[in-house]
């Protein structure tokens, strides 16, 4: 597997879902500082694996609950990310944001909260692909995104906007 075009999309199945959830105020986002897991290190929206019986919304509201104890309200669809690695992993994730929440921001074993300018996200330190979808979420063009990895170095994308 080299370009997404060595991938049968058509036939493709993650081996897990995951969600990701923006949560918004003013010109400012909600990033982590991601403490473990999958990307560990990198700067991100939280979010994680939807569990059994889950709605990628529900998943995505329990995620923040965890990781940063509060409650986002207004939650709404932005887009959807395929990523297929070459190791034979692949996850379905279902993006979101939110306009308010509930509680207070704070610092888990899962995730450090980091207040970011939406003109200033640090791109730098984030998964490879955020640089492509992040932009239209935040325009509200919904998006689907295609991503093939190595590890964590970016092969190939596509992006579809609708």
């Amino acid at each position: 597997m080299k370009t997404l075009q060595d991938i049968n999309w058509a036939d493709w199945k993650p081996k897990e879902r995951a969600t990701l959830l923006f949560v918004i105020q003013g010109d400012q986002t909600l990033l982590i500082h991601k403490k473990r897991g999958l990307g560990a290190g990198n700067i991100n929206a939280p979010g994680g694996r939807i569990e059994a019986g889950e709605t990628p919304a529900q998943g995505a509201v329990r995620e923040v609950e965890e990781e940063l104890c509060i409650t986002p309200h207004n939650v709404s669809l932005c887009g959807e990310l395929f990523f297929q690695f070459t190791d034979e992993f692949s996850i379905h994730c279902t993006v979101f944001k939110a306009d308010s929440y509930t509680g207070t921001p704070t610092e888990t074993d899962e995730a450090i909260p980091h207040w970011c300018p939406l003109d200033g996200i640090p791109y730098d330190s984030m998964w490879e692909d955020d640089r492509y979808w992040i932009p239209h979420m935040l325009t509200n063009t919904p998006f689907r995104g295609y991503f093939l990895f190595e590890k964590e170095s970016m092969l190939d994308h596509r992006l579809e906007l609708s």
